[in-house]
């Protein structure tokens, strides 16, 4: 991108060496796979993850790596909620964004510019984008980026993200618009939606205080405007959502992406993610990084199928949810947890090996209550 656009300051490549070993893992045929900020949300949701963190800032394609492991990703957006959700959209920003404008508040929707983002290549259309938010600000006039490409660097890399919407307020506030096609009933939304799309719009803020740290009179307001369809209708309703928890989440997981370099050190000589490679080399080379698996994986990564697979072998009470993995305190497996229950192992002073004792004492009682009938 060009800083005459004040696109911001430009990316900074990875030394030549990090460079090569980052190709070496992902192997020497394959391209980096490109972040998205589905990705990068889904990372900043799982940070204790080195073994995503590395496979993610490496460029590793995880669906095949998780086809190769004979663990292939069962998940993803149908093909119906995927025509709803750009149905909706597309009713959100029709006749020049009026509805959009409407929940924005705007007495004059006419006045909104919208301007025009189209160029070529995502570099273009990122430049292009810079320089919209400088005019718009400049001219103090509410306008709507429709679309707009927004970069961010990625260990070292740029990543080229696409919000829905971008609106720039006359006073050089600009706020991220996530249009999503999951319902708002009673002015209240599914609370793990809400979540996961405060945690992408977060990312596309991260993106915009890069453009806004060079552009005079410009603000990045850490509170997005979530669209959704109001209770079972097709209307369009909003709501603000403040972001700045997600924020400091995903500062703080790029901030360990840039360092992916120690992670990578701390690898076998000569390993490899090449996809090309026998099944059991690929799993000895995951295997080798380790995981932070939990129930939630299973919607946000491809590697989540083999990964609770080795959380079941293991026995780790992980497998059962981050909730109830913080209930058990230092019992860290299924097995601990049954013989603590079972008065076999355990300090009994321990609350969490003192209320398995109890539920297992309850259960007894149930059962031979139960058999006595």
């Amino acid at each position: 991108m060009s800083e005459s656009l004040d696109s911001g300051p430009p990316p900074q490549a990875p030394t030549t060496a990090l460079r090569q070993r980052l190709a070496e893992l992902r192997g020497p045929a394959a391209q980096p796979h490109p972040l998205d900020a589905r990705a990068l949300a889904a990372l900043a949701a799982n940070p204790g993850c080195k073994r995503r963190a590395l496979l993610d800032g490496a460029g590793v394609d995880k669906a095949a790596l998780a086809s190769a492991l004979g663990s292939p990703a069962a998940f993803g957006q149908s093909q119906f909620a995927f025509m709803r959700g750009n149905a909706f959209e597309a009713k959100v920003k029709a006749d020049g964004g009026k509805e959009l404008t409407r929940l924005l508040g705007v007495d004059t929707p006419a006045e909104v510019r919208v301007p025009e983002l189209s160029a070529a290549g995502p570099e273009g259309r990122a430049a292009r984008t810079a320089l919209a938010l400088r005019e718009a600000t400049a001219a103090k006039a509410w306008t709507l980026l429709d679309h707009p490409m927004l970069a961010l660097e990625v260990a070292g890399s740029p990543a080229y993200l696409e919000p829905d919407a971008v609106v720039v307020h006359p006073d050089g506030t600009w706020t991220v618009v996530e249009i999503k096609s999951f319902p708002m009933i009673d002015a209240s939304a599914d609370a793990a939606k809400v979540g996961a799309a405060a945690r992408q719009a977060a990312v596309y803020v991260l993106a915009l205080e890069r453009v806004a740290a060079v552009t005079d009179g410009a603000r990045v307001a850490h509170s997005v405007l979530l669209v959704c369809p109001k209770d079972f209708s097709n209307l369009p309703t909003a709501s603000v959502v403040d972001v700045r928890k997600q924020l400091s989440v995903t500062r703080r997981q790029l901030a360990r992406l840039t360092r992916i370099e120690d992670i990578a050190a701390a690898l076998p000589e000569g390993t490899t993610f090449d996809v090309e490679r026998a099944a059991e080399e690929l799993t000895a080379a995951v295997e080798s990084v380790s995981a932070a698996y939990a129930p939630e994986c299973l919607a946000a990564c491809e590697l989540a199928f083999h990964c609770r697979d080795r959380a079941r072998d293991a026995g780790v009470v992980e497998a059962l949810g981050r909730g109830v993995r913080g209930e058990l305190g230092g019992l860290t497996t299924i097995g601990d947890v049954l013989a603590a229950a079972r008065g076999t192992a355990g300090d009994p002073d321990d609350p969490a090996v003192a209320a398995l004792r109890r539920a297992a004492a309850l259960r007894a009682e149930a059962l031979e209550a139960a058999a006595c009938r």
